[in-house]
């Protein structure tokens, strides 16, 4: 079925057909990887990777996706040596770029950078990223890591740790998960940092049940321990991301004769010890593998829309 949406700026714009669309063609993507032949699904087609903000994962398996369906990327990072930094407004640089690109994902650190990007552009844009905004694309491939690892989503209890303030993939992922029934919320961070109004006032719209709290404890009971990192660059004063940096680390000990799945939009930086690695609930580096068949799925149904 064809999305719902032309440009994919934030998970509110999903519905539960949408999600459970791009689930079934992420399934359908990992089977064409599976088979370790080349695809030409999108010979001639471009992506035009924009990175104004430091990526890996998420430039990397954007660029893999759209090789791995055939087609071609042209990329620009780096924001000092980009047009913005020249004074070039979001808008016209993206009405250049989709003259070039046939379909255009950027990361850029300004909340809201995504909204004026695909209000211009004249090809399908995917939001990857806009500062502590959102990151639809990184919600998806949790929403399918999910499915995988758990077998369903429906009737979960989701933990979720660390920086809830600044986490766009915690917001992005919470109104994802707003569209499946019967969940259970634990948000578990220091009151600096702890889940913004914009998410709260969702769940009690939608009726979710959740929970906020300052101790670890309270997220080994849940089917899903979502770790994220203290982010340093979100942080004007140094020592106070000193002070927080490893308020909560995770270790192996921890989720002894525990049931829950361990994810982790990465990259980590000593919240989940190496120790945690082996065990079989460790899905994080699954979870990131995960991203190329998600965005394959989704250049390819962006594209045929």
């Amino acid at each position: 079925m064809p999305l719902s949406f032309r440009h994919l700026t934030s998970t509110k714009q999903l519905s539960r057909a949408d999600a459970d669309a791009v689930l079934s063609r992420a399934a359908a993507m990992d089977k064409v990887l599976a088979k370790g032949k080349p695809d030409d699904r999108m010979h001639g087609k471009i992506l035009a990777a924009l990175f104004y903000e430091p990526s890996t994962r998420t430039r990397l398996s954007f660029e893999t996706a759209m090789l791995r369906l055939g087609g071609q990327v042209i990329t620009a990072d780096g924001f000092q040596f980009s047009s913005l930094y020249k004074g070039e407004t979001i808008e016209d640089t993206i009405t250049m770029v989709s003259q070039y690109a046939d379909i255009i994902a950027m990361r850029h650190p300004e909340q809201g950078s995504a909204d004026k990007a695909a209000s211009v552009s004249l090809v399908p844009f995917i939001n990857a990223g806009d500062g502590p905004g959102q990151h639809p694309t990184q919600a998806l491939l949790d929403l399918y890591t999910i499915a995988k690892e758990r077998g369903k989503v429906d009737g979960l209890r989701v933990a979720m740790v660390g920086d809830l303030k600044f986490g766009r993939t915690v917001h992005s992922l919470t109104f994802l998960l707003g569209l499946y029934k019967d969940l259970h919320f634990t948000y578990v961070s220091p009151k600096e940092l702890k889940i913004p109004e914009k998410v709260t006032s969702f769940l009690k719209e939608k009726d979710i049940p959740f929970e906020e709290m300052t101790t670890f404890d309270g997220a080994f009971d849940a089917d899903i321990i979502y770790m994220t990192r203290i982010q340093k660059e979100r942080f004007a004063d140094a020592s106070e991301y000193e002070r927080l940096k490893h308020v909560y680390v995770l270790h192996a000990d921890q989720l002894k004769g525990k049931n829950a799945t361990v994810l982790h939009p990465l990259p980590r930086v000593g919240e989940i010890d190496p120790d945690v690695d082996a065990l079989p609930n460790a899905a994080y580096f699954r979870q990131a593998k995960n991203g190329v068949p998600t965005r394959m799925a989704l250049i390819e149904m962006l594209l045929e829309g």
